[in-house]
């Protein structure tokens, strides 16, 4: 897909589940960027993804030091633990979910302290404010609810934009039922999810990228998908590592 200038491919489209037995699945929506002499992520994963991004941009040609920018919509670990593979980038992150994670108490919540503390002092953050363009064409919009101060992305071009929600809208479950799951503040929440559908609604062929969902778009008044999804886990039940049991989640 290319828009605005950029060349954009989906690196891992994220997920919209929940494990029953074991915690949280954190798996995320990360979107490369390419174009105007830069080459950007939209969140990093969380740490299981470190090997499959690496493989995912050499497959495009690049390795983490290529990357220039890397965009966080928000601090918890599945979006931004992975900030430290690139070292010589931009991190960018907004200033004040920067500063609502230096202050979370350790240990009770989905924000990586100790990543979040050494961000805060790494030479290359760049501590975002609402409406600025941090990269040509590309603009942060406020979207707080599931964070205090979540950030989404939206660029824009002259017959569509596309809208990175992040977890402001994680899954097209959350678009469509006005609400978001998993929200420090339902109320902001459902303003944030109301203010994507505005942004949405602008121009007929914008596409939608939630933080755990297939990018998807409008159609005739129906919201469609524009990938398919790929999910499955692989168990080893017998007794030796050779037989595995492929289990798909679709």
């Amino acid at each position: 897909m290319n828009v605005a200038g950029y060349d954009i491919d989906w690196l891992v489209v994220g997920f919209p589940g929940k494990t029953v037995c074991h915690g949280g699945l954190g798996w995320s929506t990360i979107a490369l960027l390419r174009g105007h002499g830069r080459v950007a992520l939209i969140d990093t994963g969380p740490m299981g993804m470190r090997r499959l991004l690496k493989d995912r941009l050499k497959s495009h040609g690049l390795i983490p030091a290529d990357v220039t920018d890397v965009l966080l919509t928000h601090s918890h670990h599945d979006h931004s633990i992975n900030w430290t593979m690139f070292p010589q980038a931009r991190i960018a992150i907004g200033a004040e979910e920067l500063r609502w994670s230096l202050g979370v108490p350790w240990g009770e919540t989905p924000v990586p302290e100790l990543y979040m503390r050494e961000l805060n002092q790494w030479p290359h953050v760049h501590r975002m404010a609402v409406g600025e363009s941090v990269l040509p064409h590309l603009l942060v919009h406020a979207a707080p609810g599931h964070t205090p101060g979540h950030v989404m992305f939206v660029l824009q071009d002259h017959d569509r934009d596309v809208i990175f929600t992040g977890d402001a809208a994680k899954s097209r479950a959350e678009l469509m039922a006005g609400q978001g799951e998993a929200s420090l503040d339902a109320q902001a929440s459902g303003e944030t999810i109301q203010s994507i559908w505005a942004l949405w609604q602008r121009k007929p062929h914008s596409v939608v990228v939630p933080g755990h969902d297939i990018p998807m778009t409008q159609s005739h008044g129906q919201t469609q998908y524009i990938q398919h999804r790929q999910a499955a886990v692989q168990a080893f039940f017998g007794d030796d590592l050779h037989t595995m049991n492929v289990i798909e989640l679709r």
